[in-house]
């Protein structure tokens, strides 16, 4: 006796076995793959925070530390060139960094958190080349106005000792002031402002 009925049990049990090691096969391949994704510890070490000791920064000295791949300049500025920067604002572009690249805490005369530290990073506003420290006043190549700064040999523009651009040159817009704080009298935390601390 021969019948025309099909069991089904069987066949909806292959095709849910069949679905579900395809499902696990894809997962195999999908989590790799969006994990991929992520930033590696190499890319999240480049872009952290990084913990500077400025004890030992004797006056008139550049000090530099990388964040994020840039040069970070730490520069620890004389009583003299804290006067002289209140000299130069008619032959600078923008004296009062009224330009939204600063922070807030980078909008005073100094465009720094104190007066005597500078914070920067070391990277010309202008095609990127990273100028040099010209602390010497009267500099011959300079001009006898010359107060001491930062000259990018790249392209000729020259930013004062807190940073910020002169009139006339390439650059449009004043050296960069990266987020920080301080931790301490002594410890800078380059990379982030403390809004959050």
């Amino acid at each position: 006796m021969t019948t025309d009925t099909v069991d089904t049990s069987k066949r909806r049990t292959l095709t849910l076995a069949t679905s579900a090691v395809a499902a696990v096969g894809a997962g195999f391949v999908a989590v790799p793959f969006v994990a991929s994704w992520a930033p590696s510890e190499r890319a999240k070490t480049a872009g952290a925070p990084v913990e500077v000791d400025i004890s030992k920064l004797d006056e008139g000295r550049l000090l530099t530390v990388e964040w994020r791949g840039k040069p970070v300049w730490i520069v620890k500025r004389s009583n003299k060139t804290l006067e002289d920067l209140k000299t130069l604002d008619d032959s600078l572009r923008d004296a009062a960094s009224d330009k939204e690249q600063q922070p807030d805490y980078a909008k005073n005369a100094s465009r720094s958190r104190k007066p005597e530290i500078l914070v920067l990073v070391g990277i010309c506003t202008h095609l990127g080349c990273s100028p040099t420290f010209r602390p010497d006043l009267a500099a011959a190549d300079l001009g006898a106005d010359w107060k001491g700064g930062f000259f990018c040999p790249c392209h000729g523009s020259k930013f004062d000792m807190a940073g910020r651009v002169y009139s006339g040159v390439p650059a449009p817009t004043n050296l960069e002031v990266p987020p920080h704080y301080y931790l301490s009298d002594n410890v800078i935390l380059v990379g982030e402002d403390g809004s959050a601390a």
